[in-house]
Protein backbone atom coordinates (compact mmCIF):
# COMPACT_ATOMS: atom_id res chain seq x y z
CA UNK A 1 0.00 0.00 0.00
CA UNK A 2 1.49 3.55 -0.94
CA UNK A 3 2.49 6.01 1.78
CA UNK A 4 0.79 9.27 1.23
CA UNK A 5 3.59 12.25 1.27
CA UNK A 6 4.14 13.53 4.50
CA UNK A 7 3.30 17.26 4.18
CA UNK A 8 5.68 20.09 2.79
CA UNK A 9 7.72 21.40 6.04
CA UNK A 10 8.00 24.92 5.65
CA UNK A 11 11.94 25.91 4.30
CA UNK A 12 14.32 26.43 7.20
CA UNK A 13 17.94 25.91 7.64
CA UNK A 14 17.70 22.60 9.25
CA UNK A 15 15.42 21.42 6.13
CA UNK A 16 18.28 22.62 3.52
CA UNK A 17 20.74 21.20 5.11
CA UNK A 18 18.85 17.97 4.92
CA UNK A 19 19.28 17.54 1.17
CA UNK A 20 22.50 15.90 0.65
CA UNK A 21 22.84 17.08 -2.40
CA UNK A 22 23.27 21.29 -1.22
CA UNK A 23 25.22 19.89 1.69
CA UNK A 24 27.41 18.42 -0.65
CA UNK A 25 27.76 21.98 -2.87
CA UNK A 26 28.30 23.39 0.21
CA UNK A 27 31.37 21.62 1.05
CA UNK A 28 32.25 21.89 -2.31
CA UNK A 29 31.81 25.48 -2.26
CA UNK A 30 34.26 26.03 1.52
CA UNK A 31 37.13 23.88 -0.30
CA UNK A 32 36.87 26.04 -3.47
CA UNK A 33 36.53 29.29 -1.88
CA UNK A 34 40.07 28.28 0.92
CA UNK A 35 41.72 27.75 -2.57
CA UNK A 36 40.85 30.94 -3.79
CA UNK A 37 42.03 32.56 -1.20
CA UNK A 38 45.24 30.39 -0.42
CA UNK A 39 45.94 31.39 -4.24
CA UNK A 40 45.30 34.90 -4.25
CA UNK A 41 47.45 35.16 -0.77
CA UNK A 42 50.62 32.99 -2.07
CA UNK A 43 50.70 34.71 -5.34
CA UNK A 44 50.51 38.07 -3.81
CA UNK A 45 53.60 37.44 -1.46
CA UNK A 46 55.57 35.27 -4.53
CA UNK A 47 55.26 38.05 -6.96
CA UNK A 48 56.32 40.56 -4.54
CA UNK A 49 59.29 38.71 -3.34
CA UNK A 50 60.07 38.17 -7.49
CA UNK A 51 59.25 41.64 -7.93
CA UNK A 52 59.83 43.94 -5.20
CA UNK A 53 56.72 45.80 -6.63
CA UNK A 54 53.94 46.60 -4.48
CA UNK A 55 51.38 47.18 -7.55
CA UNK A 56 52.08 43.76 -9.31
CA UNK A 57 51.76 42.21 -6.08
CA UNK A 58 47.99 44.16 -5.51
CA UNK A 59 47.34 42.88 -9.46
CA UNK A 60 48.10 39.08 -8.68
CA UNK A 61 45.63 39.42 -5.75
CA UNK A 62 42.97 41.55 -7.46
CA UNK A 63 43.34 40.69 -11.11
CA UNK A 64 40.68 37.65 -9.99
CA UNK A 65 37.71 39.86 -10.00
CA UNK A 66 38.84 41.88 -13.15
CA UNK A 67 37.30 39.40 -15.65
CA UNK A 68 33.80 38.93 -13.71
CA UNK A 69 31.89 41.51 -16.43
CA UNK A 70 33.79 40.27 -19.49
CA UNK A 71 33.00 36.04 -18.19
CA UNK A 72 28.81 36.84 -17.21
CA UNK A 73 28.77 39.04 -20.78
CA UNK A 74 30.66 36.15 -23.34
CA UNK A 75 29.86 32.77 -21.05
CA UNK A 76 26.66 32.93 -19.03
CA UNK A 77 24.88 31.27 -21.96
CA UNK A 78 26.58 28.23 -20.43
CA UNK A 79 24.87 27.85 -17.07
CA UNK A 80 21.42 27.53 -19.14
CA UNK A 81 22.91 25.17 -22.38
CA UNK A 82 24.36 22.74 -20.55
CA UNK A 83 23.63 20.52 -17.48
CA UNK A 84 24.37 22.41 -13.97
CA UNK A 85 26.46 19.75 -12.51
CA UNK A 86 29.01 19.71 -15.83
CA UNK A 87 29.55 23.34 -15.44
CA UNK A 88 30.30 23.13 -11.45
CA UNK A 89 32.60 20.10 -12.44
CA UNK A 90 34.46 21.28 -15.29
CA UNK A 91 35.12 24.88 -13.70
CA UNK A 92 36.58 23.79 -10.50
CA UNK A 93 38.83 20.89 -12.49
CA UNK A 94 40.47 24.14 -14.48
CA UNK A 95 40.47 25.99 -11.82
CA UNK A 96 42.13 22.89 -10.27
CA UNK A 97 44.51 22.86 -13.37
CA UNK A 98 45.10 26.61 -13.38
CA UNK A 99 46.60 26.11 -9.50
CA UNK A 100 49.11 23.08 -10.35
CA UNK A 101 50.51 25.08 -13.37
CA UNK A 102 50.98 27.82 -11.30
CA UNK A 103 52.94 25.62 -8.73
CA UNK A 104 55.17 24.76 -12.01
CA UNK A 105 59.02 26.50 -11.00
CA UNK A 106 60.46 29.53 -12.93
CA UNK A 107 57.04 30.88 -14.36
CA UNK A 108 57.44 34.35 -15.23
CA UNK A 109 55.55 36.51 -13.75
CA UNK A 110 53.22 37.56 -16.42
CA UNK A 111 52.36 34.29 -16.70
CA UNK A 112 51.15 34.05 -13.37
CA UNK A 113 49.13 37.14 -13.59
CA UNK A 114 47.81 35.25 -17.11
CA UNK A 115 46.51 32.43 -15.19
CA UNK A 116 44.92 34.47 -12.34
CA UNK A 117 42.83 36.24 -15.61
CA UNK A 118 41.90 32.12 -16.26
CA UNK A 119 40.16 31.64 -12.51
CA UNK A 120 38.43 35.05 -12.95
CA UNK A 121 36.66 34.30 -15.96
CA UNK A 122 35.78 30.94 -14.55
CA UNK A 123 34.31 32.20 -11.22
CA UNK A 124 31.07 33.96 -12.31
CA UNK A 125 30.43 30.89 -14.60
CA UNK A 126 30.57 28.51 -11.56
CA UNK A 127 28.76 30.81 -9.89
CA UNK A 128 26.20 31.49 -12.13
CA UNK A 129 25.58 27.61 -12.45
CA UNK A 130 25.53 27.59 -8.93
CA UNK A 131 22.81 30.14 -8.20
CA UNK A 132 20.79 28.61 -11.11
CA UNK A 133 21.00 25.01 -10.13
CA UNK A 134 19.63 25.66 -6.46
CA UNK A 135 15.96 25.85 -7.29
CA UNK A 136 16.28 22.21 -8.46
CA UNK A 137 18.15 20.84 -5.33
CA UNK A 138 16.17 23.58 -2.87
CA UNK A 139 12.26 23.42 -4.04
CA UNK A 140 9.53 24.69 -1.59
CA UNK A 141 11.24 28.18 -0.72
CA UNK A 142 14.38 26.95 0.15
CA UNK A 143 16.50 29.03 -2.42
CA UNK A 144 17.02 32.17 -0.44
CA UNK A 145 18.01 30.18 2.51
CA UNK A 146 20.42 28.46 0.52
CA UNK A 147 21.91 31.55 -0.83
CA UNK A 148 22.31 32.91 2.75
CA UNK A 149 23.98 29.37 3.71
CA UNK A 150 25.88 29.86 1.27
CA UNK A 151 27.00 33.80 1.81
CA UNK A 152 27.35 33.06 5.83
CA UNK A 153 29.90 30.07 4.66
CA UNK A 154 31.61 32.22 2.08
CA UNK A 155 31.91 34.65 4.46
CA UNK A 156 33.58 32.61 7.53
CA UNK A 157 36.08 30.60 4.50
CA UNK A 158 37.39 33.54 3.24
CA UNK A 159 38.80 34.78 6.67
CA UNK A 160 40.07 31.05 7.48
CA UNK A 161 41.20 30.78 3.91
CA UNK A 162 43.52 34.16 4.43
CA UNK A 163 44.98 32.67 7.99
CA UNK A 164 45.29 29.62 6.51
CA UNK A 165 47.09 30.82 3.33
CA UNK A 166 49.42 32.66 5.81
CA UNK A 167 50.32 29.13 8.08
CA UNK A 168 50.54 27.42 4.65
CA UNK A 169 53.52 30.40 3.70
CA UNK A 170 55.09 30.08 6.60
CA UNK A 171 55.90 26.27 6.71
CA UNK A 172 55.86 25.22 3.15
CA UNK A 173 57.08 26.98 -0.08
CA UNK A 174 54.61 28.89 -2.31
CA UNK A 175 54.80 25.97 -4.53
CA UNK A 176 53.09 23.33 -1.94
CA UNK A 177 50.94 26.30 -1.10
CA UNK A 178 49.41 25.90 -4.16
CA UNK A 179 49.55 22.54 -4.83
CA UNK A 180 47.24 22.40 -1.52
CA UNK A 181 45.00 24.60 -3.42
CA UNK A 182 44.85 22.32 -6.33
CA UNK A 183 44.11 19.71 -3.82
CA UNK A 184 41.37 21.84 -2.83
CA UNK A 185 39.50 22.15 -6.48
CA UNK A 186 40.14 19.02 -7.51
CA UNK A 187 37.76 17.78 -3.82
CA UNK A 188 35.54 20.40 -4.75
CA UNK A 189 35.24 18.52 -8.57
CA UNK A 190 34.90 15.08 -7.20
CA UNK A 191 32.14 16.28 -4.71
CA UNK A 192 30.14 18.03 -7.14
CA UNK A 193 30.24 14.90 -9.54
CA UNK A 194 29.44 12.18 -7.17
CA UNK A 195 27.20 14.12 -4.22
CA UNK A 196 24.83 15.50 -7.01
CA UNK A 197 22.64 14.61 -9.95
CA UNK A 198 23.41 15.69 -13.67
CA UNK A 199 20.29 17.50 -14.50
CA UNK A 200 19.37 18.28 -18.01
CA UNK A 201 20.06 21.81 -19.40
CA UNK A 202 17.38 24.45 -19.80
CA UNK A 203 17.84 25.29 -23.24
CA UNK A 204 19.40 23.18 -25.83
CA UNK A 205 22.85 23.93 -27.63
CA UNK A 206 23.03 25.65 -30.81
CA UNK A 207 24.68 28.69 -32.24
CA UNK A 208 28.01 30.11 -30.39
CA UNK A 209 27.82 30.86 -26.72
CA UNK A 210 29.29 34.40 -27.01
CA UNK A 211 26.42 35.25 -29.35
CA UNK A 212 23.98 33.83 -26.94
CA UNK A 213 25.24 35.20 -24.18
CA UNK A 214 25.08 38.76 -25.15
CA UNK A 215 21.61 38.15 -26.77
CA UNK A 216 20.52 36.94 -23.09
CA UNK A 217 22.16 40.11 -20.89
CA UNK A 218 19.47 42.01 -23.72
CA UNK A 219 16.57 39.59 -22.85
CA UNK A 220 16.92 40.13 -19.10
CA UNK A 221 17.64 43.65 -19.43
CA UNK A 222 14.30 43.54 -21.66
CA UNK A 223 12.67 41.75 -18.57
CA UNK A 224 10.74 44.71 -17.05
CA UNK A 225 10.06 42.74 -13.67
CA UNK A 226 14.03 42.13 -13.68
CA UNK A 227 15.74 45.69 -14.27
CA UNK A 228 14.95 47.19 -10.47
CA UNK A 229 16.07 43.81 -9.01
CA UNK A 230 18.87 43.76 -10.68
CA UNK A 231 19.83 47.34 -10.15
CA UNK A 232 18.92 46.28 -6.27
CA UNK A 233 21.86 43.74 -6.41
CA UNK A 234 24.33 45.95 -8.08
CA UNK A 235 24.03 49.43 -6.65
CA UNK A 236 23.70 49.57 -3.07
CA UNK A 237 26.77 46.77 -2.39
CA UNK A 238 28.68 49.19 -4.38
CA UNK A 239 28.07 52.03 -2.34
CA UNK A 240 28.34 50.06 1.12
CA UNK A 241 31.70 49.39 0.17
CA UNK A 242 32.91 52.74 1.18
CA UNK A 243 33.53 51.93 4.99
CA UNK A 244 35.92 49.21 4.38
CA UNK A 245 37.16 51.10 1.47
CA UNK A 246 38.33 53.95 3.63
CA UNK A 247 38.72 51.83 6.57
CA UNK A 248 42.85 52.47 6.82
CA UNK A 249 42.63 56.44 6.30
CA UNK A 250 39.36 56.89 8.71
CA UNK A 251 41.32 54.74 11.40
CA UNK A 252 44.66 57.22 10.80
CA UNK A 253 42.58 60.04 11.39
CA UNK A 254 41.43 58.67 14.42
CA UNK A 255 44.65 57.66 15.50
CA UNK A 256 43.43 54.27 16.06
CA UNK A 257 46.27 52.28 14.20
CA UNK A 258 46.65 49.48 12.75
CA UNK A 259 43.66 47.18 15.59
CA UNK A 260 41.67 50.42 14.82
CA UNK A 261 41.51 48.90 11.16
CA UNK A 262 41.07 45.38 11.84
CA UNK A 263 38.28 46.77 13.82
CA UNK A 264 36.27 48.72 11.68
CA UNK A 265 36.93 46.06 9.02
CA UNK A 266 35.18 43.41 11.25
CA UNK A 267 31.95 45.44 11.95
CA UNK A 268 29.48 44.92 9.45
CA UNK A 269 30.73 41.19 8.57
CA UNK A 270 29.99 40.96 12.09
CA UNK A 271 26.77 42.71 11.67
CA UNK A 272 26.32 41.06 8.50
CA UNK A 273 26.41 37.22 9.74
CA UNK A 274 24.19 37.99 12.66
CA UNK A 275 21.68 39.60 10.62
CA UNK A 276 21.59 36.40 8.13
CA UNK A 277 20.69 34.09 11.51
CA UNK A 278 18.51 36.26 12.75
CA UNK A 279 16.26 36.63 9.35
CA UNK A 280 17.01 33.13 8.18
CA UNK A 281 15.35 31.84 11.83
CA UNK A 282 13.07 34.49 12.92
CA UNK A 283 11.16 35.79 9.62
CA UNK A 284 8.80 34.05 7.09
CA UNK A 285 9.46 34.28 3.31
CA UNK A 286 6.12 36.94 3.24
CA UNK A 287 7.82 39.11 5.93
CA UNK A 288 10.76 39.19 4.63
CA UNK A 289 9.66 39.98 1.24
CA UNK A 290 8.19 43.08 2.81
CA UNK A 291 11.76 43.97 4.28
CA UNK A 292 13.34 43.87 1.21
CA UNK A 293 13.78 47.83 1.07
CA UNK A 294 13.51 48.73 4.81
CA UNK A 295 16.23 46.22 4.94
CA UNK A 296 18.52 47.70 2.61
CA UNK A 297 18.62 51.38 4.20
CA UNK A 298 19.53 50.07 7.59
CA UNK A 299 22.93 49.63 5.28
CA UNK A 300 22.42 53.13 4.76
CA UNK A 301 20.86 55.27 7.66
CA UNK A 302 23.69 54.55 9.82
CA UNK A 303 26.22 55.62 7.58
CA UNK A 304 24.96 58.99 7.32
CA UNK A 305 26.00 59.25 11.23
CA UNK A 306 29.70 59.72 9.75
CA UNK A 307 29.05 63.03 8.87
CA UNK A 308 29.58 63.89 12.73
CA UNK A 309 32.91 61.93 12.89
CA UNK A 310 32.29 59.45 15.37
CA UNK A 311 35.37 57.75 17.14
CA UNK A 312 36.18 54.33 16.82
CA UNK A 313 33.73 52.74 19.14
CA UNK A 314 31.00 54.41 17.77
CA UNK A 315 31.86 54.00 13.96
CA UNK A 316 32.55 50.50 14.64
CA UNK A 317 29.31 50.10 16.55
CA UNK A 318 27.21 52.27 13.32
CA UNK A 319 29.02 49.40 11.35
CA UNK A 320 27.48 46.19 13.16
CA UNK A 321 24.07 48.47 12.52
CA UNK A 322 24.79 48.69 9.15
CA UNK A 323 25.76 45.48 8.78
CA UNK A 324 22.52 43.70 9.92
CA UNK A 325 20.98 45.36 6.80
CA UNK A 326 22.67 43.04 4.38
CA UNK A 327 20.23 39.91 4.36
CA UNK A 328 18.09 42.48 2.67
CA UNK A 329 19.64 39.78 -0.35
CA UNK A 330 18.15 37.03 1.41
CA UNK A 331 14.25 38.66 0.09
CA UNK A 332 15.94 39.98 -3.15
CA UNK A 333 17.47 37.06 -3.94
CA UNK A 334 13.73 34.69 -4.43
CA UNK A 335 12.29 37.92 -5.94
CA UNK A 336 15.01 37.84 -8.77
CA UNK A 337 14.50 33.80 -9.05
CA UNK A 338 10.98 34.50 -9.84
CA UNK A 339 11.21 37.51 -11.95
CA UNK A 340 13.69 35.26 -14.62
CA UNK A 341 11.93 33.09 -17.17
CA UNK A 342 13.58 29.60 -17.04
CA UNK A 343 15.16 30.12 -20.14
CA UNK A 344 17.03 32.72 -18.75
CA UNK A 345 17.68 31.57 -15.02
CA UNK A 346 21.46 30.80 -15.88
CA UNK A 347 22.26 34.13 -17.38
CA UNK A 348 20.04 36.39 -15.43
CA UNK A 349 21.96 35.09 -12.07
CA UNK A 350 25.48 34.91 -13.58
CA UNK A 351 24.39 38.52 -14.89
CA UNK A 352 23.40 39.19 -11.11
CA UNK A 353 26.56 38.11 -9.43
CA UNK A 354 28.94 38.93 -11.85
CA UNK A 355 27.53 42.92 -11.40
CA UNK A 356 27.52 42.61 -8.08
CA UNK A 357 31.62 42.22 -7.81
CA UNK A 358 32.36 43.93 -10.48
CA UNK A 359 30.36 47.13 -8.50
CA UNK A 360 32.21 45.82 -5.48
CA UNK A 361 35.23 46.74 -7.30
CA UNK A 362 34.09 49.96 -8.89
CA UNK A 363 33.00 50.83 -5.35
CA UNK A 364 36.25 50.42 -3.60
CA UNK A 365 37.69 52.50 -6.30
CA UNK A 366 35.25 55.41 -6.19
CA UNK A 367 35.76 55.91 -2.66
CA UNK A 368 39.29 55.65 -2.48
CA UNK A 369 39.35 58.47 -5.13
CA UNK A 370 36.89 61.36 -4.04
CA UNK A 371 38.81 60.39 -0.54
CA UNK A 372 41.83 62.00 -2.41
CA UNK A 373 39.44 65.47 -2.53
CA UNK A 374 36.91 64.70 1.02
CA UNK A 375 37.22 63.85 4.48
CA UNK A 376 36.84 59.87 4.81
CA UNK A 377 34.26 60.49 7.01
CA UNK A 378 32.15 62.65 4.81
CA UNK A 379 32.90 60.13 1.95
CA UNK A 380 31.26 57.73 3.77
CA UNK A 381 28.21 59.57 4.92
CA UNK A 382 27.91 60.66 1.32
CA UNK A 383 27.77 56.89 0.45
CA UNK A 384 24.83 56.80 3.09
CA UNK A 385 23.19 59.60 1.18
CA UNK A 386 23.30 58.01 -2.19
CA UNK A 387 21.97 54.47 -1.11
CA UNK A 388 19.00 56.32 0.38
CA UNK A 389 18.17 57.71 -2.60
CA UNK A 390 18.82 54.63 -4.63
CA UNK A 391 16.70 52.39 -2.92
CA UNK A 392 13.44 55.55 -2.73
CA UNK A 393 14.22 55.11 -6.56
CA UNK A 394 14.15 51.42 -7.00
CA UNK A 395 10.86 51.73 -4.23
CA UNK A 396 8.85 52.70 -6.67
CA UNK A 397 10.69 51.22 -9.59
CA UNK A 398 9.62 47.76 -7.55
CA UNK A 399 6.20 49.08 -6.76
CA UNK A 400 5.84 49.41 -10.98
CA UNK A 401 7.04 46.25 -11.80
CA UNK A 402 5.02 43.53 -10.61
CA UNK A 403 7.32 40.27 -10.43
CA UNK A 404 5.41 37.12 -11.61
CA UNK A 405 5.46 33.55 -10.69
CA UNK A 406 8.34 31.20 -11.98
CA UNK A 407 7.42 27.85 -12.72
CA UNK A 408 8.62 25.75 -10.06
CA UNK A 409 11.45 23.40 -11.50
CA UNK A 410 10.59 20.52 -9.16
CA UNK A 411 8.19 19.35 -6.81
CA UNK A 412 9.97 17.53 -4.84
CA UNK A 413 9.69 17.84 -0.99
CA UNK A 414 11.86 18.68 1.90
CA UNK A 415 12.73 15.48 3.75
CA UNK A 416 10.15 15.59 7.28
CA UNK A 417 13.11 15.72 9.64
CA UNK A 418 12.55 15.27 13.33
CA UNK A 419 13.16 18.38 15.38
CA UNK A 420 15.10 17.65 18.89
Amino acid sequence: MPIPDSPARPASYRTVLAVPEFRALLLAQTLATCGTVVVQTTLSVLVYARTGSALLASLAFALGFTPYLFGATLLSAVADRCPARDVLVVCQALSCAVAAAMALPGLPVPVLLALVLVLGVAAPVFQGARAAALPDLLPDGGYPLGRSLLRLVAQSTQVAGFAVGGLLLLAVPAAHALLASAAGFAGAAVLLRYGTRRRPARLGRGGSVARASLAGVRQVWAVPGLRPLLLLTWLPPALAVAPEALAAPYAAQLGAGPAGVALLLCAAPAGSVAGELLYGTLLSPATRARLLVPSAALIFVPLLGFVFRPGLLAATALLVVSGLGYPYAMALDQRTLEAAPAPLRGRALTLALAGLMAGQGLGFAAAGAVAEFLDPSLVVAGAGLLGSAVLLLCRGATRRSPVRAAPGPSTARFPNTRTP
